[in-house]
């Protein structure tokens, strides 16, 4: 079994070494990589002084640093973690086994805290909100969607599209593990401050904001005939309601005199057809889709069937 630790970086000379050392402790076998995303400092420096193989990203952004990771690198199991010691390396053999032994695709260290520095209050509402949100559109969700400490599958790894720029990469790639009904799992694991000298890269109204766009538009584009049918529904429950007195008016007196509203009316209601028949189409084409990204999952073997 190949496995591989994958360990995102932006100016983080004050951690990666503890990181990668906790890293190879536990996972001695792994080979570790450092994919450096423009930092400033000297975290590519300590990183290959500290035995890992280091790689720029140019492209700003953590799904950029993803979507690099999962195409360059080849191998079983990926352990993606972020290079600031907020993840306890101690975990990753359990997640490892747990996605080799019972053949998953994908295994979510879910983070407990116990320092008030590690995890800030607002950041926890809006985790918990967010996972609500996710479950209500999707069906089905995680206990904690924007953990980035995960064990991948290969299959899952080189089937992940990796389309999002930033710190949104975790939910799309939940939402794509949920849309393939891929076999996944959880582990607890502790989560901790930030050392002196690492600073938090997300911005919390700003990163929410993006992540509630990416929802969003997931939800758009996977579930088009839930998105476009609950939009046609509004538009002509609205247009019923405009409708409603010009009805009462025409039975009363044989006349129509708000003829702008009748027009809105009959304009609406085109409108919601056509969205209502749009949805229809999107989904034919999203099950085109979802067939295409099944058959990428399938063409690789599944955790356990490799030669070790």
């Amino acid at each position: 079994m190949k496995v591989a630790v994958l360990l995102p970086c932006f100016n983080e000379e004050a951690a990666i070494a503890q990181t990668i050392a906790g890293f190879r402790e536990h996972l001695p076998d792994a080979t570790v990589y450092v994919f450096d995303n423009n930092s400033k400092d000297r975290t590519v420096e300590i990183a290959r002084e500290h035995g890992a193989v280091t790689r720029s990203v140019p492209l700003q952004g953590k799904g950029n640093v993803v979507r690099r990771m999962f195409a360059d690198i080849d191998a079983d199991v990926y352990v993606m973690a972020d290079g600031d010691l907020t993840y306890d390396p101690s975990a990753a053999p359990e997640m490892v086994r747990r996605l080799w032994d019972e053949q998953l695709d994908m295994v979510v260290g879910t983070r407990h805290h116990e320092e008030d520095e590690a995890y800030r209050g607002g950041h926890v509402l809006g985790n918990k909100a967010f996972t609500g949100l996710l479950a209500w559109l999707f069906g089905r969700s995680f206990s904690d969607i924007f953990s980035g400490y995960r064990a991948f599958s290969r299959r899952y790894a080189k089937s992940f599209p990796a389309l999002s720029a930033g710190f949104e990469t975790e939910t799309e790639m939940s939402v794509h593990a949920l849309e393939l009904r891929m076999p996944v799992g959880e582990v607890a694991t502790k989560y901790g401050a930030r050392p002196d000298g690492s600073e938090s890269k997300l911005n919390t109204f700003r990163d929410g904001w993006r992540i509630l766009k990416t929802i969003g538009t997931l939800f758009r584009v996977e579930e088009p005939r839930a998105f476009y049918g609950t939009l046609a529904a509004a538009i002509q429950l609205t247009a019923i309601g405009l409708a409603i007195p010009l009805f009462i008016t025409f039975f009363q007196t044989g006349l129509v005199p708000r003829l702008p509203t009748a027009v809105l009316v009959t304009g609406m209601t085109i409108v919601a057809l056509l969205t209502f028949f749009a949805g229809l189409t999107l989904a034919a084409i999203k099950r085109a889709r979802t067939e295409t990204r099944r058959l990428a999952y399938l063409a690789q073997p599944a955790p356990g069937d490799e030669t070790d």
